[in-house]
């Protein structure tokens, strides 16, 4: 399972309609911690392809989604299922934080 690359455009039905839990990594290209999560977010995509859809938004390029969700640090990931905010974090973790946060809600 690939990681989605997320828009204000399609944010509704690939996230807030999604049949499934969808986790929303959202970064930026100059935020260093960022980039150290992008690979976690690759394995988060396969290791629970069964319960979990991944995706990324880029913070600047998206600012609709970005302010409706009040994002003020990056990384920020929130979880999402039917349509409604379930969990965040916000700032880099590790492998195995990520995967604590990941089994505390699915």
């Amino acid at each position: 399972m690939s990681v989605l690359e997320l828009t204000d455009a399609d944010f509704q039905p690939q996230v807030l309609e999604a049949p499934t839990t969808v986790l929303v990594d959202v970064w930026a290209p100059w935020c260093g911690p960022c980039r150290l999560m992008a690979p976690l977010m690759s394995w988060a995509a396969e290791a629970y392809a069964d319960r979990l859809l991944v995706g990324k938004l880029e913070a600047d390029g998206n600012p609709a989604t970005r302010d409706r969700y009040k994002v003020t640090g990056l990384p920020l990931l929130i979880l999402f299922r039917n349509g409604e905010e379930l969990a965040r974090h916000e700032g880099a973790m590790a492998k195995p934080q990520l995967q604590a946060f990941l089994d505390a809600h699915l």
